[in-house]
């Protein structure tokens, strides 16, 4: 056993001390606290916090420590707040990208209504922290309240029919998505006698959808879209709805618009409220969801909507210059490739939206090198407790 004193938070969520000429990291721990620790290396195990932080919270979860879902859940909300608004501008900072961040805004909603739960048969939960061991909960409170019990239970139960698993649950505005994947061949009617006991909209199992009583969908702005198995959707509905109204307002007057790595169309949909748009994915069911949304919707301006792979083969200035304003909004991986190009184009407004700060703040710099300025910058939490979080960037010429 040995005592430190924890001197900084890190990028992960991990008490940050010295030891030996050292640092060492040490989760669940935070800057100030005197802590004895169990060292392995560069980790120490939390054993006992011997003078904690003013800053320290209780834990909402009784999982919180085992399981490895929640990095953050012991710190107070103001230092929380303060912790992700800083994990947007260090990134920039780095990148060397000069902007003011704006204060975190609050997008956890009622809770997520999408989570992967792992299925063994010790149980059925998410991964202990720092292992491959899976944790059985019965409960999962960062969930929609419709969830946070049911997805377990229904998790648990599928462990009998199908065995080792992975069970990706996605509350939709129709009712319950549920993906398996599992290596046991089951019959279609096992798998729909499954579905309908558990009241399931759809059951996909192994890619392929075996059941459907109504089709899972989604309402973005007027249109009522329908979410292919597989396909992209925000964690939680306030975040969709405050990433979507930072995009618009970003946007503003444009009257033509491309949202590039649109998905099935969360900000497409907004945008064609007021503008012509060009909508383009690598997501094929994505990108027919989104047409078969616009083609059911009454008071759209036209939406263009094409799949294309956006890394491999990004719009080149001179199909990027007809537009008045560009939104993007890649993987975690970032669009460097499509932020050179719009660096060459003439297009006036560009809005980047983000999970991921340092692929943000490359792009942003590609951008800025390009003759943009970066006007603004908002870091958004959809991920409650995690040491994700969500950013829109809005730049001019």
């Amino acid at each position: 056993m040995t005592e430190l004193t924890i001197q900084s938070l890190g990028q992960h969520g991990d008490g940050i001390a010295e030891h030996g000429g050292a640092r060492v990291f040490v989760p669940f721990a935070l800057p100030g606290e005197r802590v004895e620790v169990a060292l392995e290396g560069e980790r120490g195990t939390l054993l006992e916090v011997l003078a904690p932080s003013p800053e320290r919270a209780a834990p909402i979860c009784a999982y919180f420590g085992s399981c490895g879902g929640c990095a953050l859940q012991h710190l107070s909300r103001a230092s929380y707040a303060a912790f992700k608004r800083g994990l947007v501008a260090n990134a920039l900072e780095h990148a060397g990208v000069a902007a003011e961040v704006a204060e975190l805004v609050d997008a956890t909603g009622t809770g997520r209504r999408r989570a992967t739960l792992h299925v063994r048969k010790a149980g059925a939960g998410y991964m202990r922290a720092r292992s491959h061991d899976v944790l059985d909960i019965a409960v999962c409170p960062i969930l929609v309240p419709s969830l946070h019990k049911a997805a377990p239970r229904i998790a648990r139960a599928l462990q009998l029919l199908a065995g080792d698993s992975d069970a990706s649950f996605t509350l939709t505005d129709t009712g319950l998505d549920l993906s398996v994947k599992s290596e046991r061949k089951l019959k279609p009617v096992q798998l729909a006698e499954f579905a309908r006991a558990h009241k399931l909209a759809r059951l996909t199992f192994n890619g392929d959808p075996v059941f459907m009583a109504r089709p899972p969908a989604v309402k973005m702005g007027r249109a009522l879209v329908e979410i292919p198995p597989g396909s992209f959707l925000q964690a939680t509905e306030a975040a969709e709805a405050t990433l979507a109204r930072l995009v618009v307002e970003g946007v503003g007057k444009a009257k033509a618009v491309a949202d590039l790595f649109s998905g099935v169309g969360p900000f497409a949909l907004r945008l064609a409220e007021q503008s012509r748009v060009h909508a383009a994915d690598s997501d094929r069911p994505g990108i027919a969801a989104l047409q078969k949304a616009v083609n059911h919707t009454q008071g759209l301006k036209p939406v263009d909507a094409k799949v294309r792979d956006l890394f491999r083969d990004p719009l080149a200035p001179i199909e990027l210059d007809p537009f008045d304003a560009v939104v993007f909004d890649p993987p975690r991986a970032g669009a460097e490739a499509q932020a050179r190009e719009i660096a060459r184009s003439k297009v006036k407004t560009v809005v980047a939206v983000s999970c991921e700060p340092k692929t943000f703040a490359r792009d942003a710099a590609i951008l800025i090198a390009g003759g943009y300025r970066l006007e603004s910058v908002v870091p958004v939490d959809q991920f409650a407790f995690s040491t994700h979080v969500e950013v829109v960037g809005v730049f001019r010429r």
